[in-house]
């Protein structure tokens, strides 16, 4: 399976850190979040991994040149912002008609990706994504979801104002060809997951708990939480291959 980082954004509330660095390479325990993603992914089995790119590409091309696993690592630049399905559309081709991996690379995950994608290979027929779930601490700032007793999404709220619970996605999703056939046909010149497809996919989204950790390296505040709360997940990270 192959994966898509989606690595973009300008990260413009985590300033003055992202003045001179993309989102995505900001250190968490003198590691670049982007480094999480690649070693557990790969460590997961993921073959191959494409990132798209746009603020500070430069930065991000020469991190990934210096990457062990740079001949397995594809970056593309995108001129104008797609929007995170408008990026999907534009690398159908790279798919090849197959289940893909999805994620924002600005996130910090520590969880056993090995089980879901288990998970999104047993998933139940009519579903044609695997979205990953948290239970969020700020659950204004997330899309929060429902879901019936085969787990299974029922309702969707992006960053709603008044949440009822916070059980979250946490903007890691494995989709399949019904997914890229759908994603071809958005005409607007940017396209958005969270408003273009999983409104569309509706009871169609199995979803599988992140039980260990996550969060949305969004804010200062999230950084900051998220570079004391790292130090006291080593043996997680261990575990999960994110350095070996």
């Amino acid at each position: 399976m192959k994966a898509l980082l989606l690595s973009a954004g300008y990260g413009t509330r985590l300033y003055p850190y992202t003045k001179n660095n993309p989102k995505c390479l900001l250190k968490i325990n003198n590691k670049p979040l982007l480094d999480y993603w690649i070693n557990a992914l790969f460590f997961s089995g993921i073959e191959e991994i494409i990132i798209n790119t746009h603020y500070l590409s430069k930065k991000i091309e020469d991190f990934v040149a210096s990457s062990r696993f740079y001949k397995k690592i594809k970056v593309v630049n995108e001129k104008e912002l797609l929007g995170t399905a408008g990026t999907i559309r534009a690398n159908v081709n790279y798919f090849n008609n197959s289940d893909f991996f999805v994620a924002h690379s600005d996130n910090l995950c520590i969880c056993d990706f090995k089980s879901f994608l288990k998970a999104h290979s047993a998933r139940p027929k009519q579903t044609n994504i695997t979205m990953m779930t948290f239970f969020s601490d700020q659950p204004k700032s997330c899309g929060i979801i429902e879901v019936n007793k085969e787990n299974i999404l029922t309702d969707f709220k992006e960053k709603p104002h008044f949440p009822t619970h916070n059980l979250a996605n946490a903007a890691v999703y494995i989709m399949d060809k019904k997914v890229l056939d759908f994603c071809k046909n958005i005409r607007s010149k940017t396209a958005d997951i969270s408003y273009d497809i999983i409104p569309k996919f509706i009871d169609k989204i199995y979803t599988w708990h992140n039980t260990s950790y996550n969060r949305d390296i969004g804010t200062l505040d999230s950084y900051k939480k998220a570079k004391l709360e790292i130090k006291r997940k080593s043996s997680l990270i261990r575990n999960f291959g994110v350095f070996k």
